[in-house]
């Protein structure tokens, strides 16, 4: 059953508010299933929310996959309704606001823990590949973070002339190509590499520069620019 669907109210004086004290003192002090069994248990106030929490990474692999995944495939673990996948979403949308203000806030280049960190949150566990292209004025600063395609669970076609094309759009004078493998594999495939490549020469004859191509997966990262691919 969804939201609210028990009567079996949890002690809101006592295991919650310990819970709650706990929280307001130090974040750091929440296990990770105890954090979402809080969560939960705004939006299903009338529930005890610990084993659907508990139930919940262990679908999805731990916090951040449970965050990151899509709301359908959320919505179909038993006991979680509309409000409860919302409540999920919500925390997981504020997380990336808050990311993404950390990337815009400096130069792209000066910057690149803090982009890592955005992208992982937001690409890392997804379960259809995506590739983003971000896009950068003359100082590195971030003018655009977009979403070039969503392909099936193999694969997300982009065409050099799509992203030459937008980046001309926007009057961008670099870009950095993004995407994830949703096998959880970051190392970057030939086509990946052959790709990048493929950009950047296009991307000379018009003065933009492609300051790399990051593959994201659950097992980590990879920097074409780093590993000499590009």
């Amino acid at each position: 059953m969804g939201d609210g669907g028990s009567d079996a109210i949890t002690d809101g004086t006592g295991h919650r508010a310990r819970l709650r004290a706990r929280l307001l003192a130090d974040h750091d002090a929440l296990l990770d299933h105890e954090l979402i069994e809080y969560l939960l248990a705004l939006a299903i106030p009338r529930r005890d929310t610990k084993p659907l929490a508990k139930a919940l990474l262990h679908e999805f692999g731990g916090i951040a996959g449970l965050l990151t995944a899509d709301a359908e495939a959320i919505a179909r673990v038993p006991g979680m309704g509309e409000t409860s996948v919302a409540a999920l979403k919500i925390a997981h949308a504020a997380a990336l606001r808050l990311l993404k203000g950390e990337v815009a806030a400096r130069p792209i280049l000066s910057n690149w823990q803090a982009l890592l960190d955005y992208l992982r949150a937001d690409m890392a566990h997804h379960a259809i590949e995506r590739v983003r292209v971000l896009h950068l004025n003359s100082r590195n600063m971030l003018i655009r973070d977009e979403l070039m395609q969503e392909g099936s669970v193999d694969e997300a076609p982009v065409y050099v002339r799509e992203v030459i094309r937008r980046a001309i759009d926007l009057g961008s004078t670099a870009i950095i190509l993004v995407h994830n493998h949703p096998s959880g594999d970051p190392s970057p495939s030939r086509a990946d590499i052959e790709l990048t490549r493929n950009i950047v020469e296009a991307g000379k004859r018009l003065g933009i520069a492609v300051h790399d191509h990051i593959v994201l997966g659950s097992g980590g990262h990879v920097s074409l620019r780093a590993q000499g691919l590009m």
